[in-house]
């Protein structure tokens, strides 16, 4: 308990030191939530960006002495250095000798067998605020498992770098999947804590389960305020410009058309092999972010929008432009849209030749529903 203690005292000047302000991340709030840890079996479901300053929140909370019982490992693995889709595989962390458990792949959710020995899970990633960014569903998952088996949930938050603003269609009922399991449109405008609360408070878990939920906010942020990233998010998102970008750019990974993967500019250009759609071009080859890139060897044409100065908006408009000049050539949708999508109605709308305004006109309806519902979660003041 001394340890505990002292170490507390450390934490607690470390943080004193900033301007009071300064951003607070809810990882770096440890007065809030080491009291919560005294006596409790833990589990961390963490990545490459669960920080606190310079310092993993593994190597932290280790430090202390608390019994941490294994890490969970989202899509990207513990270190955030697995491509996109790979299996994660079960290990133990070489600095701690923590074990390491996969919940990436065949088995998404924690087993009661991974919980058994597990009082409290703490969830601490950083998100990037789009519903096809699959952190938010192994919050789900998580919160899931721990309200079926008696477990306790923290998120400690962090900003969404996306949060300024709400667009894009709001995911059908009747499409479901890991890139899309909530109703909320593609860009959501919550941070993981609040988007947390909704999906604890609307009753989204399986059976309507309610997660034992905890969440550590942050001092300093509201929804008003950009956030260059410290660590990238996940292989293929590596500057803040992909990270803004990828609401509308993400779409094409179900289309024909490469954003990139393979690249020194995920997310950042667009591209396919045919002539005529522009200037700039492009070979995706096999990387660290990317071991088997759409397109791969094949020089592609396209746009370059590494210098697009990080656009604070969903847009259809590439995605519009692309079809209506591959449409002839290419199939150029492929059945991966719907998902990410969340309706059917996108490439119905696309194919019909409809304008971005007159599509996003469809989406008003329940975007205003969703906008309302919003508000009884968020937990910072809101954009203007």
């Amino acid at each position: 308990m001394n340890r505990l203690l002292f170490a507390l005292l450390i934490f607690l000047c470390f943080n004193c030191q900033s301007q009071e302000s300064e951003l607070k991340v809810g990882a770096e709030s440890t007065e809030e939530y080491l009291p919560l840890l005294k006596g409790q079996r833990i589990a961390l479901v963490v990545n490459q960006t669960s920080m606190i300053g310079q310092t993993h929140l593994v190597d932290s909370l280790f430090s202390l002495g608390l019994d941490i019982k294994k890490v969970m490992a989202p899509e990207h693995g513990f270190r955030g250095e697995a491509p996109d889709g790979e299996k994660v595989n079960d290990s133990k962390d070489e600095k701690t000798g923590i074990p390491i458990v996969s919940i990436y792949g065949s088995n998404k959710k924690p087993t009661p067998e991974m919980l058994a020995d597990v009082d409290v899970l703490i969830f601490d990633i950083q998100d990037v605020g789009v519903r096809f960014y699959t952190f938010i569903s192994t919050m789900h998952y998580v919160m899931e498992a721990a309200a079926e088996n008696g477990k306790k949930v923290i998120v400690l938050d962090r900003p969404n770098p996306n949060g300024m603003y709400i667009d894009g269609p709001v995911k059908s009922d009747s499409v479901n999947s890991f890139v899309g399991m909530h109703p909320i449109p593609i860009v959501h405008g919550l941070t993981v804590g609040e988007l947390a609360q909704m999906i604890n408070g609307e009753g989204w878990l399986k059976g309507g389960v309610k997660a034992d939920l905890t969440v550590i906010k942050m001092e300093n942020w509201d929804h008003n305020a950009t956030y260059d990233l410290p660590v990238k998010p996940s292989p293929n998102l590596p500057t803040d410009n992909a990270i803004a970008l990828y609401a509308s750019l993400g779409l094409f990974e179900g289309t024909v058309v490469s954003v990139g993967r393979g690249t020194d500019l995920p997310f950042e250009v667009i591209g396919h092999p045919k002539f005529g759609l522009g200037s700039f071009g492009f070979t995706p080859k096999p990387n660290a972010g990317s071991k088997y890139p759409p397109l791969e060897g094949e020089q592609c044409f396209g746009q370059n929008l590494s210098n697009a100065g990080a656009p604070r908006e969903f847009t259809l408009r590439y995605l519009i432009e692309y079809h209506r000049a591959l449409k002839d050539s290419t199939d150029f949708f492929k059945d991966y849209l719907t998902l990410l999508a969340g309706t059917p109605m996108l490439k119905a709308q696309i194919e019909a030749g409809m304008s971005e305004e007159a599509i996003k006109a469809t989406w008003q309806k329940d975007l205003d529903a969703y906008k309302a519902k919003r508000k009884q979660y968020l937990l910072y003041k809101d954009f203007e």
